[in-house]
């Protein structure tokens, strides 16, 4: 299964509970990139740069992440964009990462939902973060 939820709208253990009751062993959730860390102990969403708009969105997610990481029955991934999720095209061609944000020799953070979209179905497929969060970007 798949959640796309807003993390303001729901809960991990409301998403889970569903998941289990459906009979679900894997779930993937389409994460943020705020919790993701741009230094040591520093998360992206605590930076003074990060849009007010964005931050209580931001930090439910991580409070959903955090949920996750205690959840050891449900087979669940985690999966982070960039800082900058924005339409684009499908090269194919994108880094993976774990815990930190993902930027280019630029310094710019970002990927297209295309490519996303690939990597969210290449761990369908051929699961490889299953119980963690992993990111994509160029």
């Amino acid at each position: 299964m798949i959640s796309t939820v807003r993390f303001l709208q729901t809960s991990a253990a409301q998403i889970v509970a569903a998941v289990k009751a459906a009979g679900v062993e894997r779930l993937l959730v389409v994460g943020g990139a705020g919790s993701l860390y741009v230094a040591p102990g520093v998360q992206l969403v605590d930076t003074p740069n990060f849009p007010d708009a964005y931050k209580a969105e931001a930090s439910a997610g991580r409070d959903f992440l955090n949920a996750l990481r205690g959840e050891t029955a449900l087979a669940w991934t985690f999966l982070s964009p960039s800082a900058l999720f924005t339409p684009g095209e499908r090269t194919g061609k994108f880094r993976l990462g774990n815990e930190d944000l993902l930027t280019a020799a630029d310094g710019k953070s970002w990927i297209s939902m295309e490519d996303y979209a690939i990597a969210m179905l290449d761990e369908i497929e051929q699961p490889k973060h299953v119980r963690e969060r992993f990111t994509v970007g160029y």
